[in-house]
């Protein structure tokens, strides 16, 4: 664990997690600098735009920092699912004067192909880079490490940890039911084991030969002694961090979150195309109504999606955006990031865990 942890360079056993779309550079600077590991997620944004928000990392912090990127096998475009997709919501955007768009596009590329990501991540050598959805291929796993970058990955199963293993990575992420946002299974075709956090921690930790991260559901001090209880050499904290001042949720997004109807969080591939744990709200109401098969590929669907969020926001509506939240959103709490670092230590602290 020692040498784990000399590896990151970080204080404490806490990573904030890399929300696509909701972390920013503020947030990930507040909590380097408060000790733990802050973390931006640039699957969603293009090479420039990733390595301008590395950029603004380092202008607030000279620690180091997590990048995560994407690698789930890239969108087979279905012109006849994607019209009849857009058909099917056609009411919902009806119902804000709006209408859908023409047609779906894939709105960012996996880091499978995306050669202009590696070469950037390459040149910028953040500490820590992490991979979701999957791994990327052995050219690439070796260029990241032969740049001195610490690799992470995340594995909802032991067979996903095993693989993660044999890679050559440098730790897993065993990420729980439990846990908000995309699922990180290599392949949503295929059963979903759906184990917990805990079961699946102490699982990897007594299965693999390699660091452990907990991650889902875990909200405060006394989860993540819980999750160290087990062996984990630390735990990653996702929803904890969405009320903060820092992120980018917006108004709608927090005030759901703070909302007593949080204790319902739904898992759905409906926005997006890839599941994914929400809360519920008027889009994951409509994927309880879908069957399978007729959702667009990810991130094709959520292309419909965005597009649909925007026309009900400008209306007031904020019920169709992207909520994502884990288990424990009613423990979430509004705190500036370093200042909810400070608690998540004492609290820490105060549960035997650390220190």
């Amino acid at each position: 664990m020692d040498n784990f942890f000399h590896k990151l360079g970080i204080e404490l056993p806490i990573i904030q997690a890399p929300m696509a779309g909701v972390s920013t550079p503020e947030m990930a600077a507040a909590v380097s600098n408060a000790g733990a590991l802050g973390s931006i997620g640039i699957g969603s944004v293009d090479a420039e735009a990733a390595r301008q928000m590395i950029v603004a990392i380092r202008a607030k912090t000279d620690r180091p920092f997590q990048v995560n990127v994407f690698c789930h096998r890239p969108a087979m475009a279905d012109a006849a699912r994607e019209a009849a997709w857009l058909h099917r919501l056609e009411p919902e955007f009806a119902r804000y004067g709006a209408k859908p768009p023409a047609r779906l596009t894939e709105i960012y590329r996996s880091f499978l192909t995306d050669d202009a990501k590696l070469a950037m991540l390459l040149a910028e050598r953040p500490a820590v880079v992490s991979f979701h959805f999957g791994l990327p291929d052995r050219e690439r796993i070796d260029a990241l490490r032969a740049a001195g970058i610490v690799l992470l990955a995340t594995a909802t199963s032991l067979a996903e940890g095993r693989a993660i293993a044999a890679a050559g990575i440098d730790g897993v992420v065993a990420q729980g039911y439990e846990a908000g946002g995309h699922r990180g299974v290599f392949d949503p075709a295929k059963p979903d084991d759906r184990l917990g956090t805990m079961a699946l921690t102490r699982l990897l930790v007594q299965k693999l030969d390699l660091p452990v991260v907990a991650a889902g559901g875990i909200m405060d001090g006394a989860g993540i002694a819980a999750a160290l209880a087990l062996e984990a050499v630390a735990a990653q904290l996702g929803t904890a961090f969405i009320g903060c001042p820092e992120s980018s949720a917006d108004a709608g997004y927090r005030a759901a979150l703070h909302d007593p109807a949080a204790q319902q969080t739904v898992m759905t591939a409906a926005l997006s195309g890839r599941p994914a744990r929400c809360l519920a709200n008027r889009f994951t109401a409509l994927g309880d109504r879908i069957e399978p098969g007729v959702i667009p590929d990810y991130p094709i669907a959520y292309d419909a999606a965005k597009t649909l969020h925007a026309a009900a926001k400008s209306a007031g509506e904020f019920g169709y955006g992207a909520q994502w939240a884990g288990q424990g959103a009613p423990l979430a709490r509004a705190l500036p990031a370093a200042e909810l670092v400070a608690q998540l230590r004492s609290e820490l602290k105060a549960s035997g865990g650390w220190g």
